[in-house]
Formats: structure tokens, C-alpha cells, sequence
């Protein structure tokens, strides 16, 4: 790829998408090579790895991958490929194995990645080192706050320095448990989208297509008692009440004043008096653990956190976990998990888990219409050779202040993802 696929005007406050970054096979690969491989990508939550001897099999940055939790506690993101043949050693989703054989040659190798076994090794040379043929991971590997992620470039920053800002919007999500332990609830949405993985960025932040896309949910939240009522401020798209976030690095949120309903505060409307008590216990706990602003910021205010380049995290009426990759120029796998407070009740876990599959769930509000409008955005971009931009200028006379119902956020994103394209920005910083 060479050139520019975006046009940046900000003094006539003009900015456009170049389409073929949408379908193009090539611009595919150049993304797996100056952006998948120099990113810190997420593998997954600690917590989907509870006991000593658990993994996971999955593709990150597509690469099949085991994420593992050795016999010592270590956690560990281990290449998918037998160091013999090259095949896979670890067939199965998940489960819990002190080891991995391969089912080629027989092959075996702990939980932490090193060769246990070698059939018929008195055949070898003198020369052959079973030491060295342990499974292969990637050249980084780190985690913040137990969410884990990879990275291909052994140049790149530090993970925390990579995350930067972004760091306190996963705070706020951390605060929200006693203990400061998050976990993830057992089960998974997985699906694929005829689309363009970039769509689904765009997508996760975009509030302009609220009242045409989830006109349904929003009359759902106005008859269910929550306050959707537009501000005076007409400029502003129902039922925007938020501002856009740069965070650095290409990452950036919506940071929302509460509408969406929250655990402790418009559930009550959604789930009624029985849900009070519990609910005003959880408020009195969250002021007296982190004092009244904090907590009010916990409990009262919702974001949609992108991570640069394909992590959301979604803290609104339940909080979600969604990252999503690249199966073509014109496809996504799309993976999501909810996550809660370790230690909460029986009765708030039915209660978020009905929130997430309710807005984000297959057969929810949200997620069967953002499916749509991506997939209708992909067919339409048949003809980009005739129609070649995309325009993302909503916002930009506003100034600095830039609402959720703008396009700052597409712009962020856009932006990096051309510099780095361009090999302008290098080790994902």
C-alpha cells in the first residue's frame, strides 16, 4: 500500500475515507503486516482461566493460539503449532490438560509450552536438543489488570505504555468490583459479519446511528421508565447526553452521562422494586470505598472504550468484552463475553447477563441491527470504484468539544490506522 487513503482537511474542515480500504484483498494484507503484527492485540480475561491446568484454543491476529494456565499458576499465550510437522497440537475449545500431544507423530508438551516427550527420540542425532523445541509464543506477552494481550513485534512499548490513557477507562470498569477482581461469566458470543472489520469500530462508537438503527430499543428504554428525553441542546443526536474521547495511540471512548441504565441506577426502572435494596447497598458500598465522585463516575456514567485496533470494551447495562478479526477483506469472526464482579450476588448476575443478551445478545436489541447496517454498508460498497469516499466530517466546526453523535472518533481511528499503514507511526506507538 502506498499514498494516503484518507483526505484530512482541517482547515476546510473536510475528511474522507478512500473505500477501497474496505475491500480490497490488498490493503488485507498490508494491515496483518504493519498493523496486526506491530499491535498489542488481546488474547483474553485471567479470569476465563481459573484453575491451574485450564486453556483456551482461539485465533488472535490470526494466529491459532493456546491460552494457557500452567501447572504453577503462570499464565501463558502459546503458538498452536506442533514444532515438528507444524500442526496443530491442541484440537479441542477448552478444557483443563497437563499437557498437549500432538495426534501427527505423537508429539507431547506441557501447559507451559516445553517439550515433555519425544517418541522415538534414541533415532535422533546427538545434536538434536529436545530443550529447544518447545512450543513458540509470541515475542511479548503482558497483561494490565488481568486482561492479557500479545504482540508480535519484540520492539513494541511496554503494554501500559500502549494502553496510556485508556488505562483509566479500564479502571472504571475494575472499580466497579469490591475486590478489584473482574471476571468473565461463563459463555461466549461468537458470530461473523459480512462486513469489513473496520465497520465494527466505527460501529461501537458511532451514536449518530442510534435513533435510525435502534429505534425499536429506544422506544423499549422510554416505556420502561428510563429518563431518553433529548437535552436542549438540538445539536445533539437522541439520546446523546456524551462526549468523544481521544485516549492516545489511536485508542479512544464515549464517555456517556447514564441512559442506558447502569446496576446501580436505571436498572431499578428496568427490573423493578425488588432490585432496590440490592441496588442501594452496592451504591452505599462504591461511596464508601472509593468517596462520592468516584463512585458517582462508576455508577452513573457509560463508555464504549476502543483499544487500538480491534478490543472494545462496552461498560454500559452490562459489561461486555468484543474484539473481532479480519476472515477476508469483506468478513469478521466477532467474539463477546460478559463480564462482572467476582463477588456478586446471584440476583445482580441475572441481572447483567439479561442485559447483555437483551442489547448485545443474538436475538437483542442492538446486535441484529448493527449487523444489518454493516453488512448493507459492505454490499453497498460494490461501487466504490464509481463512488470512492466515505464522508466522516460530522463535528469537526465544533471545536474541541466533540459529542458522541460526531464522527471524532472514526476520525481517531482512521488516522491511525493510515499512519500506520503508511509506516508513518512504527511499534504501535
Amino acid at each position: 500500500m502506498t499514498g494516503s487513503y484518507i483526505i484530512d482537511d482541517t482547515v476546510n474542515q473536510t475528511f474522507l475515507l478512500n473505500r477501497e480500504a474496505l475491500v480490497s484483498a490488498d490493503v488485507l494484507k498490508q494491515e496483518m503486516k504493519h498493523i496486526f503484527a506491530k499491535c498489542w492485540i488481546y488474547v483474553g480475561h485471567g479470569s476465563e482461566l481459573k484453575s491451574p491446568g485450564d486453556f483456551i484454543t482461539r485465533r488472535v491476529a490470526g494466529r491459532p493460539v493456546i491460552f494457557s494456565r500452567d501447572q504453577k499458576g503462570e499464565v501463558h499465550c502459546l503458538f498452536n503449532t506442533c514444532r515438528h510437522r507444524g500442526a496443530l497440537v491442541c484440537t479441542e475449545r477448552d478444557g483443563n490438560k497437563r499437557r498437549f500431544m500432538c495426534m501427527y507423530h505423537g508429539w507431547i508438551y506441557n501447559n507451559d509450552g516445553t517439550l515433555a516427550r519425544v517418541p522415538g527420540d534414541e533415532a535422533y542425532p546427538a545434536s538434536f536438543d529436545e530443550t529447544k523445541f518447545g512450543l513458540k509464543s509470541p515475542p511479548r506477552f503482558e497483561q494490565y489488570r488481568d486482561f492479557w494481550f500479545m504482540c508480535l513485534d519484540e520492539g513494541v512499548v511496554p503494554l501500559v505504555e500502549y494502553l496510556g490513557r485508556a488505562t483509566d477507562y479500564i479502571d472504571l470498569v475494575i472499580d466497579q468490583s469490591p475486590s478489584g477482581q473482574m471476571e468473565v461469566i461463563g459463555g461466549v458470543q461468537e458470530y461473523d459479519v459480512a462486513a469489513n472489520w473496520k465497520l465494527m469500530v466505527e460501529n461501537s462508537v458511532d451514536d449518530y446511528h442510534l435513533p435510525a438503527t435502534h429505534s425499536t430499543w429506544l422506544n423499549f428504554m422510554a416505556n420502561s421508565g428510563v429518563n431518553i428525553t433529548p437535552p436542549k441542546d438540538k445539536t445533539l443526536v437522541l439520546p446523546t447526553h456524551g462526549r468523544a474521547v481521544e485516549l492516545g495511540n489511536g485508542h479512544f471512548t464515549t464517555d456517556n452521562i447514564n441512559f442506558r441504565g447502569r446496576p446501580v441506577a436505571a436498572w431499578i426502572k428496568l427490573y423493578g422494586d425488588d432490585a432496590k435494596p440490592e441496588m442501594a447497598e452496592i451504591r452505599s458500598e462504591l461511596v464508601e470505598r472509593l468517596g462520592a465522585e468516584r463512585a458517582t463516575r462508576v455508577a452513573d456514567t457509560n463508555r464504549n472504550l476502543v483499544i487500538f485496533p480491534n478490543l472494545v470494551i462496552n461498560d454500559g447495562s452490562s459489561v461486555t468484552i468484543r474484539t473481532f478479526y479480519p476472515a477476508g477483506p469483506e468478513k469478521m469472526h466477532v467474539i463477546a463475553w460478559a463480564v462482572g464482579p467476582k463477588e456478586e450476588s446471584e440476583p445482580a448476575r441475572a441481572r447483567r447477563l439479561d442485559a447483555f443478551l437483551t442489547f448485545y445478545g443474538p436475538g437483542g436489541f442492538a446486535t441484529p441491527d448493527d449487523v444489518e447496517a454493516l453488512e448493507l454498508v459492505q454490499q453497498g460498497l460494490i461501487n466504490w470504484e464509481s463512488d470512492p469516499w466515505s464522508e466522516m466530517s460530522r463535528g469537526m466546526a465544533r471545536g474541541e468539544e466533540q459529542l458522541n453523535s460526531d464522527e471524532h472518533h472514526l476520525r481517531i481511528f482512521w488516522r491511525k490506522w493510515n499512519a500506520m499503514m503508511s509506516g508513518a507511526a512504527e511499534h504501535g506507538a
